[in-house]
């Protein structure tokens, strides 16, 4: 078990220089987030940012409005 006083981060991969920049329209990258049963995958699980996971939710929910996933 790891100690309760460690703390274990990872860096956002959608923020930073060279990061793909979150669009309804880019289907590969949205996929890259979602589970097996089509449901958002949560960012404890991506080490996504608060800032990018909202940004990424609502992208997602756009592009299934829209039937593009």
């Amino acid at each position: 078990f790891q100690k309760a006083d460690v703390k274990f981060s990872r860096n956002c991969p959608l923020s930073g220089k060279g990061a793909p920049t979150i669009d309804y329209k880019n289907i590969k990258l949205l996929k890259k987030y979602l589970s097996e049963s089509g449901r958002i995958l949560p960012s404890r699980v991506t080490s996504v940012c608060l800032k990018k996971q909202r940004e990424l939710s609502k992208s997602i929910k756009r592009a299934r409005l829209l039937a593009l996933l």
